[in-house]
């Protein structure tokens, strides 16, 4: 009658082989993550199952038997056999699909128009993308199975690989039809809290008007009421809200740039501030070469965008991140 390998006999075998190998329950109990008596107990479960004992327990260490020896031997040869056609098995796996986990709103406006001049370039190469902005960590990454990822933030990664492909730049947009209706604004000081459109969560830990203070700053002025206002949770919401004629928001060129070129947005004051945060492509240090292609293609793309928005940042007034207060501190220090 052949034996059944029941969930709990893998179990025996797991902490027997462990044990084995190390010639002690603590060492092994310590590699599986469980105590000591767990491994002790699930060995003896299985001496009691064969109904002959597999170690004898001396005061120093634990010696096989004839019958553990010859156990050790089978299970160590079995485990590694598994091991290396599951190695396989997942390397063959890597050609297929990517999942690549980005930034919601980059995502729907700057890499979904892109993905058919990517499938063009590399037929070979399955792409998925799926919406999200938590931050990432190689543990976050490793446990989620999260092979590649593309992050808008201000970097300040450890221990995965990133790869800042594209920069950003801060501009107030608004519609043609809302800046008729509101000839007042004329510079950013004629700015109200009321008016403006948030974007809450421009990234994982950032607060929810750190970007319009952080261009206001560079601006040089204050809004007092700044919190009023819509407030989405995504900047491609907070943009749709703009076309709709609902207000002001903070443009990033990524997502606004085909929008202001064809006139369905306006640049409202012409002052660029170059963001704190860029966009990142975020991967573990393993790379696939399914990986390292994605990554090369992103590379190339964000150029050919940098260059292709450089003639519209030319048209208004660019401030570099840290230059006001880099004018400041001069300031300060010739007086």
């Amino acid at each position: 009658m052949a034996t059944i390998l029941s969930a709990s006999l893998l179990g025996w075998l797991r902490c027997f082989e462990a044990a084995a190998r190390h010639c002690s329950f603590t060492q092994a109990a310590a590699e599986l993550c469980v105590t000591q008596g767990a491994v002790s107990q699930q060995v003896k479960h299985l001496e009691q199952w064969l109904d002959r004992p597999l170690f004898l327990r001396t005061p120093r260490a634990l010696v096989l038997t004839p019958e553990g020896e010859r156990l050790r031997f089978v299970l160590r040869e079995s485990f590694e056999a598994i091991e290396g056609t599951l190695g396989q098995l997942r390397r063959r796996g890597e050609a297929g699909p990517v999942a690549l986990s980005c930034s919601p709103s980059f995502a729907m406006r700057w890499l979904t128009p892109r993905m058919g001049e990517f499938f063009r370039d590399y037929p070979d190469i399955g792409l998925r993308v799926y919406g999200e902005f938590h931050a990432l960590d190689r543990t976050r990454m490793v446990r989620e199975g999260i092979e590649a990822a593309v992050r808008f933030d201000p970097g300040a990664y450890e221990d995965v690989r990133a790869r800042r492909f594209l920069d950003e730049w801060l501009m107030p947009v608004a519609s043609p039809a809302f800046v008729a209706a509101h000839p007042e604004l004329r510079t950013p000081a004629d700015l109200r809290g009321s008016l403006l459109l948030h974007d809450v969560s421009p990234w994982d830990g950032a607060g929810e008007f750190d970007e319009w203070r952080y261009w206001l700053e560079h601006a040089g002025v204050a809004v007092p009421d700044l919190e009023q206002g819509q407030r989405f949770n995504l900047s491609q919401l907070a943009v749709s809200a703009a076309l709709a004629g609902q207000g002001v928001a903070m443009g990033r060129t990524a997502l606004i740039l085909e929008d202001l070129q064809a006139g369905r947005l306006v640049d409202l004051f012409g002052l660029h501030v170059a963001s704190e945060a860029a966009y990142y492509f975020v991967s573990a240090h393993g790379q696939t070469p399914q990986v390292a292609r994605i990554e090369a293609w992103l590379v190339a793309e964000g150029a050919r965008f940098q260059a292709a928005r450089a003639p519209w940042l030319a048209k208004g007034r660019a401030v570099r991140a840290g230059a006001r207060r880099r004018a400041a501190a001069t300031r300060r220090t010739r007086v």
